[in-house]
């Protein structure tokens, strides 16, 4: 079965579909936009009632929803690098795929879920629209110590997020880094990760998922160096 990403431009789906054109499987496109409420709709809903992208139709059984659905980022980056190992997207040995777990369960739930979703998504968090104000400027503040605390682990002189070679976390934090840019962080500041990210644009299949989102052209904020 041709497998299906459901997807919104630049939103967290970016990341499997990146990894959908690194491992060369056969896949189509479903846009979903988050931005005109697709996401929202009782057709999508009828797909992953959840109300989210991205999603990953065309997989064996049934779980959070509907048969052969898979939901949430890091299950979809998980299955896609196990079930396609010849591309080498997630380490071998048990401590090295527990690594990549750390960080993508560090991003979606910390970083994602809850600084973006206070940026974003305030209403999530307050029922007055009064209060969503400081619920913001809280989600701004958490992302930038998060973003530092990123660059920290990155300016070890690591190539890549798992030291050992290019994973399925590094089209994860890509999508950070151009989200910092969405919510106007200065990614300057950032010079390992901006190296990093410098890295994932000379990729062919990088290069293919930007154009197929009609992301393309973009110059990403890095440092020069």
């Amino acid at each position: 079965m041709t497998l299906t990403l459901y997807y919104s431009p630049n939103a967290c789906s970016l990341a499997p579909h990146i990894v959908l054109e690194e491992i060369g499987a056969a896949y189509r496109l479903e846009l979903a936009s988050v931005r005109d409420g697709t996401t929202q709709s009782a057709e999508f809903r009828a797909v992953n009632p959840k109300g989210r992208v991205p999603v990953l139709h065309g997989v064996a059984g049934s779980g959070m929803g509907p048969a052969g659905v898979l939901t949430e980022a890091p299950a979809i980056l998980l299955y896609l690098a196990r079930s396609h190992p010849q591309a080498g997207l997630l380490p071998a040995s048990p401590i090295g795929e527990a690594r990549c777990l750390e960080w993508l369960n560090w991003l979606s739930s910390n970083v994602h879920a809850m600084s973006y979703g206070q940026i974003w998504r305030a209403a999530r968090f307050v029922a007055d629209p009064a209060d969503e104000p400081p619920v913001i400027a809280k989600g701004q503040q958490a992302v930038r110590e998060q973003y530092a605390y990123i660059e920290q682990i990155l300016a070890d002189g690591r190539t890549w997020a798992v030291p050992d070679a290019y994973s399925i976390v590094d089209p994860f934090l890509f999508v950070f880094h151009r989200w910092g840019e969405r919510i106007d962080v200065d990614m300057t500041a950032y010079p390992a990760w901006g190296r990093l990210t410098r890295r994932l644009l000379q990729r062919p299949a990088v290069q293919r998922a930007l154009q197929q989102e009609g992301l393309l052209p973009q110059e990403p904020q890095v440092a020069a160096g």
